[in-house]
Formats: C-alpha cells, sequence, structure tokens
C-alpha cells in the first residue's frame, strides 16, 4: 500500500471520497498549508478532530481521514482565505509530528476503496433519494460528476449530506464494505423518518 507524508488539518467534519469541502482558512498554520499547497500542487490530510477544538491548540485527530486537493481559492469579503478542497483517497495515520508552526505533518497509509458492488433490491432506493438531494444542494455539488451505479460515491454522498452525527460519519468513512455502507444509511434513514413520521 501507498504511503506518504501530508499536512494534517483536523476538523469538526468528515471528508469522503469525491466530496466538496468548502473551508475559511484564518489561522497562520492552515495559511500557511494552503499557500505550500496551492504553488506546488500538492495535497493535505482532513481529519475529523478526535479531542480538542479546531482554533488554537493542537488537537488530536482520529486515525484515519481523507486526502484533501484544493480547486479553488479566493479572498473572502472578511478577509479570510476561502478554500473548496475535493476528497481523495482515505488513509490511516501511521506517526504525527509538529513543525514549528504548529503543523501536524503526518505519514499516512492510503487505504484501497472497496469495491462497488450491484445494489441489491432493498437498496434501489438510495440512488433515487440521492440524486434529488443533489438537484437541490446547490452549487457545491454541480460540478462533480455523479456515479449513481458506484455504491461507494452513492454511500460517501449520503454519508456527508445527511444530517449524521459526527461519530456515525466517522464509522461510515472507516466502513471497508460499501454495502454495508449503504445498509447502516438506509437504517439511519428508516430511522430518521419514523422520528417524524
Amino acid at each position: 500500500m501507498e504511503t506518504r507524508s501530508i499536512p494534517l488539518f483536523p476538523l469538526k467534519t468528515v471528508l469522503f471520497p469525491g466530496g466538496p469541502l468548502p473551508l475559511r482558512i484564518f489561522e497562520p498554520r492552515y495559511l500557511d498549508m494552503v499557500a505550500y499547497c496551492v504553488k506546488n500542487d500538492s495535497a493535505f490530510g482532513v481529519c475529523l478532530i478526535n479531542d480538542g477544538k479546531e482554533a488554537g491548540e493542537l488537537a488530536l485527530p482520529h486515525s484515519v481521514g481523507t486526502i484533501a486537493r484544493i480547486i479553488d481559492w479566493d479572498k473572502l469579503p472578511d478577509g479570510m482565505l476561502g478554500i473548496v478542497a475535493l476528497g481523495g483517497d482515505r488513509f490511516r495515520i501511521d506517526s504525527t509530528e509538529i513543525g514549528d508552526n504548529q503543523l501536524i505533518h503526518g505519514k499516512v497509509t492510503l487505504l484501497p476503496e472497496p469495491d462497488s458492488e450491484s445494489l441489491p433490491a432493498d437498496l434501489e432506493i438510495l440512488p433515487r433519494v440521492l440524486e434529488q438531494i443533489i438537484s437541490e444542494a446547490g452549487p457545491l455539488y454541480e460540478a462533480l460528476q455523479p456515479n449513481y451505479s458506484d455504491t461507494n460515491w452513492i454511500g460517501y454522498r449520503l454519508a456527508e449530506i445527511l444530517p449524521l452525527d459526527l461519530p456515525v460519519r466517522q464509522h461510515l468513512l472507516e466502513q471497508d464494505d460499501s454495502l454495508a455502507r449503504l445498509r447502516e444509511i438506509h437504517s439511519s434513514i428508516e430511522v430518521f423518518m419514523d422520528k417524524n413520521a
């Protein structure tokens, strides 16, 4: 499996492969990271925070995250830097070290994607649900290339769009079986619908 060294960005969000992530950047360490990534066309890693906060002192990240590549950036009216990143491969952190500017660098191993499988009859509604949601999701999703026949793509998009708790999203990111991921999402939708019936 491929390994690489990347800067890590612990956040209160879970980035999924193929998914868009808008961010407002203001801390010097992350401004430095973005400047380096833009200049060198390189990527960084997004990890859900396991302990700590997004700003200030270093946060402890979960061990599984997603490679992020910057696809757009702009200076915002409030003076902050706005970027949009796109999720790439999942990875597992092998080790970390802290740079002089308090930026975490991780040695990571890229995780293989589970195979896409044929949708069983009880899950065939999920691509239709997703298509309806994305049609109303706004400009972030307009540029995505939809793949409603890929069980990984369907699962990742539903996991990032549906109102799921962060620990559930992290679990779905770490799930190595695309159909098991979809079955868990389907169960969450059923629970949500029962509560709101």
